[in-house]
Formats: structure tokens, sequence, C-alpha cells
């Protein structure tokens, strides 16, 4: 089998959607996708993007993607790499492209200067928590992700009071 990492392109968009829906499937969410081929391709391609994308192609068959970003450490005083996204068709799973995918991104990390390669994943998700256990990751139990979304985050930036549950 032979295992082909490259720079995601334009065309490539819809694709990456594709590979969108199957992840929000798996994580038991694909009624929260509104992406379009449209703002795939204006978000990752468009004027002012700062998110990459690298599509893994198995054989010649398009087998997963990652997305990514760059952050900063202001402790490390020094940019990060922050993985969005890891995504390896089931097809495809256990042919090694998962890790393939990791490391092409743990290089770029390396080679840009960053100081740390971070990511999240689902407490539930065992499968992907033994894969990142596997190659040396180790959880970041410390620390609680919050997230504004929708009406709360569009009211937090009105001024608005903001509704709690």
């Amino acid at each position: 089998m032979e295992i082909a990492i490259r720079d995601a392109r334009p065309d490539d968009a819809s694709v990456i959607l594709d590979f969108i829906k199957e992840l929000a499937t798996y994580e038991k969410a694909a009624d929260q996708v509104v992406a379009t081929v449209d703002s795939i391709k204006s978000g990752l391609f468009g004027d002012g993007a700062h998110i990459h994308a690298r599509l893994c192609e198995v054989d010649g068959q398009p087998a997963g993607f990652a997305l990514y970003f760059f952050s900063f450490s202001t402790w490390q005083g020094r940019k990060g790499l922050y993985l969005e996204d890891l995504y390896v068709t089931p097809r495809f799973r256990g042919s090694g492209a998962g890790k393939r995918l990791l490391h092409d991104l743990a290089r770029i990390a390396v080679n840009t200067g960053c100081g740390r390669f971070e990511w999240s994943v689902l407490d539930w998700n065992e499968p992907a928590i033994r894969f990142y256990e596997s190659v040396g990751a180790k959880p970041q139990s410390e620390w609680v992700r919050y997230r504004l979304t929708g009406d709360a985050l569009q009211a937090f930036a009105d001024d608005r009071e903001v509704k709690t549950d």
C-alpha cells in the first residue's frame, strides 16, 4: 500500500467536506454540520485563510485528512500547532494512514519552530485515545475547554445578558 500526504487544494473541498460529514456522524453530531463546499473553499483557501489542510491518499484514493492551524503559547513565547481534525475513513483504518498524518503534522510542527503540538479528543473515543497514547501523547486533564456558540456568542458580543441553563 502506498500512502501519500500532500497539501489540500481548492478542488479537494468536496472530498474534505465528505470526510467532515463522516467524522461528524462518527462523533454523533451529523446534524451539526453546516459547512458547504463553498465555505470549505473560502475557509481553507480564501483570502486571509489561516487554517491548513493535508490530504492523505492510499494507492491514489482519498483516505483521510487533517486540518490544523498555528496558535501561540505566551508561556513558551513561540507558536504551537493545533490539530483541529484528523480523520481516516473506515475503509483505510489500520493501513497506517492516521499515524502517517500525525507524523506529517509533527514534522511540520518541528520544522516551523513550534513548541507544542496539541489537539482535543472526545472522552468516549477510546480507539482515538489509545492511538494517541500509543505515540506518546499525554492528556491534559488540568485544563477544561470552554466554548461560546450561536445565540450565547451573539448575546455576549452584543453585551446583552446571556441566558444560562
